[in-house]
């Protein structure tokens, strides 16, 4: 079994954190590798690819990549390119890992752009797939289609949705709402083979059980991904407050408590891992920038699934199948 490369340098937490979950990861029986500078610490009898060069948070992506060719995030695209690794997983500057996974593993044939697909949580059902949430800032209207292909195939592998339902996000649930690319796409979306398309859906039902799968534009969907991430810490935090703001009431939330954590878990972004770039010819995984050793865990995981349940050649069968 190929390991998946880590990048063990990516992160605010890097790289203690990193390592510690991989090291978690491979306890549990999973194949990782690390990739960063010789003489890593703590990782263990865990296998090292050595990278002497790191890409920073503040750089360009694609200059970094270009430049530094001996980076972690360059190292670890080129281990899945050349069958030394199955898929691979960074905590690091977003854009240089999606520069990193497109430049040396490429695109799957016939994708135009890849796209960042997010797991947004649904408490008491399966999560909403979100994409694009941020790769393409500036989207054409079949892009769309493309990318309510590649999240119907991906909400199905990792969450074992059947037929899932596509929703195109805009300002209103009619078919004419939306700007040119809404209503471009609209119909494009409805005569695509292979989509279950249910029509425009608008940002209250990103987070029900309304729909699957929800496309939209890059620069929209990480608007609406950072507005949830802090809508969902802000409510967690008042909440937690309002337990501690007076001994009464903490004795009530002491006994609300087995009921309540299910619920944090389920809206914890760390239980899913990060988001995955879909349409690169490879797994490739993007974690949060404050990636723990949990959610390193639970990253490895995803793309252990994701590689044995095929899902790149399945993407690559229904782009195949619709152009």
């Amino acid at each position: 079994m190929l390991p998946i490369a880590v990048d063990a340098m990516g992160g605010d937490k890097a790289p203690g954190e990193i390592v510690a979950g991989a090291r978690q990861a491979a306890d549990s029986g999973l194949a990782v590798v690390l990739v960063g500078p010789e003489g890593l610490a703590d990782r263990g009898d865990l296998q090292l690819i050595v990278a002497s060069e790191v890409v920073e948070m503040d750089e360009d992506p694609a200059n970094a990549i270009r430049r530094k060719k001996d980076s972690t995030l360059v190292r670890a695209a080129e281990a899945v390119r050349d069958g030394k690794a199955s898929a691979m997983i960074s905590a690091g500057n977003t854009g240089a890992t999606m520069a990193a996974a497109l430049l040396r593993m490429g695109r799957i044939k016939g994708v135009n752009r890849p796209a960042i697909a997010t797991a947004i949580p649904v408490p008491g059902f399966v999560p909403t797939v979100l994409l694009d949430s941020g790769a393409n800032a500036e989207v054409q209207p079949d892009w769309l289609v493309q990318f309510a292909l590649m999240g119907s195939v991906y909400a199905t592998h990792r969450f074992g949705v059947t037929n899932p339902r596509v929703g195109l996000l805009s300002i209103g649930e009619e078919p004419g709402k939306g700007d040119s690319l809404r209503k471009e796409a609209f119909p494009l979306l409805e005569a695509a083979p292979g989509i279950n398309f249910i029509g425009n859906v608008e940002g209250r039902d990103i987070m029900t059980d309304g729909v699957d799968v929800v496309v939209t534009d890059g620069f929209t969907g990480n608007v609406v991904l950072k507005t949830l991430e802090g809508c969902l810490r802000s409510i967690v935090g008042a909440l937690f407050a309002a337990f501690s703001s007076d001994p009464v009431y903490q004795a009530h939330a002491d006994g609300l408590m087995p009921a309540l954590l299910p619920l944090y878990t389920t809206l914890d972004p760390e239980t899913y891992g990060g988001a995955i770039l879909l349409g690169v010819d490879g797994v490739c995984i993007i974690s949060h920038g404050s990636t723990s050793a949990k959610a390193m865990v639970n990253a490895i995981s995803v793309a252990q699934e994701m590689v044995d349940g095929g899902m790149v050649d399945e993407i690559r069968r229904a782009i195949a199948a619709n152009t």
